[in-house]
C-alpha cells in the first residue's frame, strides 16, 4: 500500500464532524493581527452587530451569519501588519444598508467616510468607510453598476472631499498617511479626500 493510499485510508477512518456548526456548507475564516484585542473589540462588535462568540486572553472570534465569516483577532506586535491587507469589506445589497452601517458604526464613537458613484474595478459603487483602531480599513458598500468604463476610481461625489481633486495621487496612499489616518480619523477625513482605500473591488 502506497503512502497516498494509506493517507486516505486513514483519513475515511477519522472521518469525523466539525464540533462548529454553521447553516452554509463552507464559511471565510480571516484573522488580522491586532496590537490590543480589548481595544479592538468595541470597533467589531458595531461592524458585525453582535457580541464575540470566543474571548480568550490576545484572542477574540466573532462567527458571523451574514456575511457567513470565522473572524479572528490575534494579538501580538506583528511586523506584517504594515504589509498585510490594507482593506476589508461587507457587501450588501441596497444604499440603505450603507447607510444604515453609517449610522450604527457612528453612533458607536467611531468615524466614517463615504463616497458615492465612485467607479472601480469596472464597476460603480456607493460606501462607507471606517478604521478599526489598529487602521484596518473596512468598507461597507452597494453595487449600483456592475459594468463601468473604468477599472481605477475616478473622481465623484465623496463626502467632504473636493471632486475635482487628484484622489488617487501615491501621497495619499504611503504608509505615514495611512498611520497617520489611523490614528487621527475625524481630521484625516476632513482634510483628505477617501482615496487611500488601496481598492475596492466588489
Amino acid at each position: 500500500m502506497t503512502n497516498a493510499t494509506q493517507s486516505t485510508a486513514s483519513a475515511a477512518a477519522r472521518d469525523l464532524e466539525s464540533a462548529v456548526q454553521f447553516p452554509t456548507p463552507t464559511r471565510l475564516h480571516v484573522a488580522i493581527a491586532v496590537k490590543d484585542v480589548e481595544r479592538s473589540l468595541p470597533f467589531y462588535r458595531t461592524l458585525f452587530a453582535q457580541e464575540p462568540t470566543k474571548v480568550r486572553p490576545g484572542y477574540a472570534k466573532f462567527e458571523v451569519l451574514d456575511p457567513p465569516v470565522n473572524f479572528t483577532l490575534n494579538a501580538g506586535d506583528w511586523p506584517a501588519i504594515e504589509q498585510g491587507p490594507r482593506h476589508f469589506g461587507v457587501q450588501v445589497k441596497s444604499t440603505a444598508a450603507v447607510l444604515e452601517a453609517k449610522v450604527r458604526i457612528e453612533a458607536a464613537g467611531f468615524s466614517t467616510w463615504t463616497e458615492e458613484q465612485v467607479s472601480c474595478c469596472y464597476a460603480v459603487q456607493d460606501k462607507v468607510w471606517a478604521s478599526d483602531p489598529d487602521g484596518h480599513r473596512w468598507e461597507i458598500f452597494v453595487v449600483t453598476n456592475a459594468d463601468a468604463e473604468h477599472y481605477e476610481r475616478i473622481p465623484a461625489q465623496a463626502t467632504g472631499a473636493d471632486a475635482e481633486s487628484d484622489c488617487c495621487a501615491p501621497r495619499c496612499c504611503d504608509d505615514a498617511s495611512a498611520d497617520e489616518n489611523a490614528r487621527r480619523p475625524e481630521e484625516a477625513a476632513a482634510k483628505e479626500p477617501p482615496c487611500c482605500a488601496p481598492s475596492c473591488c466588489s
